[in-house]
């Protein structure tokens, strides 16, 4: 009778005992050292926000600091002055970054699933020819010419969405995450319910590949969202300039009107010395990382469960 109450008494305490749980002191320590890991990385961000806030004549006096000697918003109301151009460049980021993210994702699936597939001829010929393009591209001249010359890429959507639309590093990464995850006995065993290939891949394999999609749907998003060169090879009407390149000619030509004062009028000049030039530059970084920073925390979920599946097959 007690040898049963002592099992199930052990039993119990099991139970209680969190896995890879560790004492309360030692939880505590990793919680503070994590926490301030934490709040180091969060500082940089801080420090550019409060100095795109800093007047120019106070970082000209005391350079960057956590507590400027003057306050001053006239980096942001020099980009609101842009008026509708900079709403319009915002519509355009966001526009190429989900329709461009949407379609890569898209793309991504459907080839990393064919170079998942053992049973697919070819599988070995495409691995090996999206991996070649990694190695060697054909350049910029090149390129230029196909997408503005034979493809008609220039100041339309489709010249900021289709040159970045492949990524071969983006197959290898969502082929591996086939072949870590999905069961080949589940493909087979859909094939035997007289279920299609298309109909496999996206009511079976996509929905337990959803970390894979997410990690590579957030690696897809932040490339569109930053992407500012190829705006400047392929657009020159206004109404198709994405954010970061209209913000990127906008500090651009602050800096060479600053550069030049000394070569026009005084009164210019004293003008010309007035524009924020240091804080414009950190008033750009928070414009432009705020957006896709609000988009992380929706991917946050399948990344981490992404991270984990290892473990929780194991």
């Amino acid at each position: 009778m007690s040898r049963n109450r002592n099992e199930v008494v052990y039993l119990k305490h099991r139970r209680s005992r969190r896995l890879n749980a560790v004492s309360i002191p030692s939880e505590v320590i990793i919680h503070i050292i994590l926490g301030l890991f934490c709040f180091l990385c969060i500082i940089p961000f801080i420090f550019v926000v409060i100095i795109s806030f800093s007047s120019e004549e106070s970082i000209r006096q005391i350079g960057y600091s956590f507590r400027p000697i003057e306050w001053g918003v006239q980096a942001y109301r020099y980009v609101i002055d842009l008026g509708d151009q900079l709403w319009r460049s915002y519509f355009n980021s966001f526009f190429v970054t989900i329709v461009g993210t949407i379609l890569s994702v898209l793309i991504c699936v459907l080839y990393s699933y064919a170079l998942f597939r053992v049973d697919f001829k070819y599988r070995k010929f495409f691995t090996f020819f999206s991996f070649f393009t990694m190695m060697f591209g054909g350049g910029l001249a090149p390129t230029y010419v196909v997408c503005k010359s034979l493809l008609g890429l220039k100041d339309n959507y489709a010249a900021l969405i289709v040159p970045m639309l492949v990524n071969p590093f983006n197959f290898i990464i969502m082929r591996t995450f086939f072949q870590s995850s999905v069961p080949v006995s589940l493909i087979e065993a859909a094939a035997i319910d007289g279920s299609g290939e298309y109909n496999t891949l996206f009511k079976v394999i996509v929905p337990i590949a959803k970390p894979g999609i997410a990690t590579v749907a957030l690696l897809n998003a932040l490339a569109y969202w930053n992407e500012w060169f190829i705006a400047s090879l392929y657009i020159q009407d206004a109404k198709y300039v994405p954010l970061q390149y209209l913000l990127m000619k906008m500090q651009n030509q602050v800096d060479y009107l600053v550069r030049n004062s000394a070569q026009i009028g005084a009164e210019a000049a004293k003008i010309m010395a007035d524009l924020p030039q240091d804080s414009l530059r950190m008033a750009l970084v928070v414009l432009i990382v705020i957006p896709i920073a609000c988009a992380y925390p929706f991917f946050q979920r399948y990344i981490i469960s992404g991270l984990t599946i290892g473990s929780v097959k194991g």
